[in-house]
């Protein structure tokens, strides 16, 4: 797709990169769960990590080949050069960051502590307002009615 003139050679300007905004929380609770121990989750809950983090990591590498495959960049930082929209893209707006989501909630559960999961909310708030918003703000100036059309059939997350 062709870009518009008007959109700098540089990504969109996200409040800080998706993973840190994941990762930081995640040991911070994690952190937590070791100094200021709270009760244990449940051994079911704990099961269920694996599955989750499998296909969190499973949905990160979808993603990864859709990009790798459509030759645009997966660092946010850098200017998209296509609107990806086969693979993962087929089916949510942001595979990357469900992918994400979906593994920090894998890690959390598999943890068995509480603190991660309490700021599971704010990051996902955090990539919601301070990424995803900005990023889908760009995308509509880089890429216009193609992505205004796609907006309009695939959903944010699921």
């Amino acid at each position: 797709m062709a870009e518009h003139e008007s959109v700098s050679e540089h990504g969109p300007d996200v409040v800080a990169p998706p993973p840190l905004v994941y990762l930081i929380p995640l040991v911070a609770g994690l952190v937590l769960d070791r100094r200021l121990p709270m009760p244990r989750l449940p051994r079911a809950a704990r099961t269920a990590g694996l599955p989750v983090l499998a296909v969190g990591i499973g949905l990160l590498g979808w993603f990864v080949a859709a990009m790798v495959r459509a030759r645009t960049p997966i660092d946010i930082r850098a200017a998209p050069t296509t609107l990806v929209e086969a693979g993962p893209f087929a089916h949510t707006r942001n595979p990357g960051y469900l992918g994400m989501a979906l593994t920090y909630t894998g890690i959390s559960l598999l943890s068995g502590g509480l603190w991660s999961l309490l700021f599971l909310p704010a990051a996902l708030l955090a990539v919601d307002r301070g990424v995803i918003r900005r990023e889908e703000q760009y995308l509509e100036r880089r890429f216009g009615a193609s992505y205004g059309d796609y907006r309009s059939r695939v959903r944010r997350w699921i």
